[in-house]
């Protein structure tokens, strides 16, 4: 007896790497440029993996690249994977919380600092969307954190 079965072909996978930045309860966003997709859309700095780079490595030549900082990468926050189209996204959040330079949006058309709240109104890729539930979660669950280290004097 044969089996008669077909191979579905394998989704290609891109590895993205995303930063938290939070400062003072505001997390940073930016715009994507004109001229590259989801040009307008508003996103968490960070890109794709390169090959031979870990996940924590891609991200801060990311944040470099983007930013102008030279960031401390901190543990994995949050991880989710989409798909557009045939290709299939990855996503590592990481925790930055400490950093050297002045962020400056290097890439970016704009900057900006945003609460949970005002985050959930903005218009984001939808892999980032599919997952924002659990960033919010964790945005949420960092500032109870600061505020009970601080003695809720934020």
């Amino acid at each position: 007896m044969s089996a008669n079965f077909t191979l579905k072909p394998r989704p290609n996978w891109i590895p993205v790497v995303t930063a938290l930045i939070v400062r003072e309860g505001k997390v940073l966003i930016g715009q994507r440029p004109e001229g590259q997709s989801l040009a307008g859309i508003w996103e968490f700095p960070g890109g794709k993996i390169e090959m031979g780079e870990s996940p924590e490595e891609a991200l801060s030549r990311e944040l470099k690249e983007e930013l102008g900082i030279d960031a401390h990468i901190g543990p994995v926050a949050v991880t989710g994977t989409h798909n557009y189209g045939p290709t299939g996204i990855l996503l590592l959040f990481f925790h930055v919380a400490f950093w050297k330079g002045e962020i400056k949006p290097v890439h970016h058309t704009h900057l900006k600092w945003v609460t949970p709240r005002e985050l959930e109104s903005c218009e984001l890729p939808d892999a980032n969307r599919k997952i924002l539930g659990k960033i919010l979660q964790v945005l949420k669950a960092q500032n109870q954190s600061l505020q009970e280290s601080v003695g809720g004097k934020l």
